[in-house]
């Protein structure tokens, strides 16, 4: 399902479990991703219409993007590594508003030696915004690694911080 947000248009997916993917349309790869995601839930297509979890997505972010929601509620359908799991699981941990470095996270999982791991898995995460890869940054404080580009990185940070508004 591709719908319209204040920054571009996004694609989502979801199977009768919940949410299994929500990204960005322009994002690098896509099509690889897709493709990816077909094969993790063992389909050639994730449902995408008709499809209530995608009806709850698309009010949660429209509320989002207004500055009215910090936290989702949508049923999720994660499936990844073990480890890809476990920073997936951290990222739901950072609160709205705040940020964390690969390398806080590396330690919240109890696997300091992590970090470059956790950026491998940071970026297979494709459930953009709902599991908020875009709050974490690196060490020096500095956005990097967003697939869905730096600039909606720091637009999204800006609006989690009441900087700006995006509507």
């Amino acid at each position: 399902m591709f719908f319209d947000s204040p920054m571009g248009e996004m694609v989502a997916g979801a199977t009768e479990n919940g949410i299994c993917f929500c990204e960005w349309e322009d994002r690098g790869g896509i099509e690889r991703i897709l493709k990816r995601v077909g094969k993790r839930y063992k389909c050639e297509l994730v449902l995408v219409e008709k499809n209530r979890y995608i009806k709850i997505l698309q009010s949660e972010l429209k509320k989002y993007f207004n500055g009215k929601l910090e936290s989702f509620s949508v049923p999720l359908d994660i499936k990844g590594t073990a480890f890809e799991q476990t920073v997936w699981k951290e990222l739901l941990n950072i609160p709205y508003g705040q940020t964390k470095s690969y390398g806080q996270i590396a330690k919240a999982i109890k696997n300091p030696d992590s970090v470059r791991a956790v950026g491998r898995a940071n970026g297979m995460n494709y459930i953009s915004i709902v599991i908020p890869c875009h709050r974490v940054i690196g060490a020096d404080g500095s956005l990097t690694g967003y697939g869905g580009k730096v600039w909606r990185k720091k637009k999204l940070l800006e609006l989690e911080s009441g900087i700006k508004s995006l509507v």
